[in-house]
C-alpha cells in the first residue's frame, strides 16, 4: 500500500466506513421487509381464517361460468336501456302550510319525471282533521289539469334537476 502511495490506516477507515454504510443499509432492508411481509400475511387471511388467495379464485371460478353460460345477452342489455330511460330520475319537492292554522308544514307536492319529463305530481294537503292525497299526470313537461303554486315549484324544480341516468352506453358498448 505504501508503494502506490495510501497509508493503510486510511485503507482500514474507508473499508470500516463501507461497512456501516451497508450494515445500517442492510438493517433498513429488513424492517422494509418485515413490515411487507406483515401487511401481506394480513392481506391472505380473511375474517374466517380463509385465505384472498382461495376467495379470489372462487370468484374467478363464479366470473367463468357466467361467461360460459353467456347469462346476460345483448337483448337484456337493450332490455335495461329501455327501462332506464322510462324511471323516474327527476324528483322535485315543495312542502307548506295548507291551512295556516296548523304549522310545521304538514302539506307537501312531489313531481317524480323520466328522463323525458313524463310521469306525475302528486299533492298531499294535511288539516286538523283529514289528509288528502291526489295525482296530475304529466306529460313533456306539462299538466292537462291546472297546477297549484306548490304543484307548479315541485314540477319546476324536477325538470330543472339533473336526471340521475346522464348517459347511456351506445350500442357499440356492448
Amino acid at each position: 500500500m505504501e508503494a502506490i502511495g495510501i497509508d493503510p490506516i486510511i485503507y482500514i477507515v474507508l473499508l470500516f466506513i463501507l461497512v456501516i454504510v451497508l450494515a445500517v443499509l442492510f438493517i433498513i432492508q429488513t424492517n422494509r421487509y418485515r413490515r411487507l411481509e406483515d401487511r401481506f400475511i394480513a392481506f391472505m387471511m380473511g375474517e374466517d381464517g380463509a385465505s384472498l388467495e382461495e376467495k379470489m379464485a372462487f370468484l374467478f371460478k363464479d366470473v367463468r361460468k357466467l361467461k360460459e353460460h353467456d347469462l346476460i345477452h345483448k337483448n337484456d342489455i337493450k332490455d335495461i336501456k329501455r327501462t332506464l330511460l322510462t324511471c323516474f330520475q327527476k324528483v322535485g319537492i315543495v312542502k307548506y302550510d295548507a291551512f295556516r292554522e296548523m304549522g310545521g308544514q304538514l302539506s307537501f307536492s312531489i313531481a317524480m319525471l323520466d328522463q323525458k319529463d313524463n310521469g306525475f305530481v302528486m299533492n298531499s294537503v294535511h288539516s286538523a282533521s283529514s289528509s288528502y292525497v291526489y295525482t296530475k299526470e304529466i306529460e313533456n313537461g306539462l299538466c292537462a289539469i291546472e297546477l297549484s303554486g306548490e304543484e307548479k315549484e315541485a314540477l319546476r324544480i324536477a325538470m330543472n334537476s339533473a336526471p340521475q341516468i346522464t348517459a347511456i352506453p351506445s350500442e357499440k358498448d356492448d
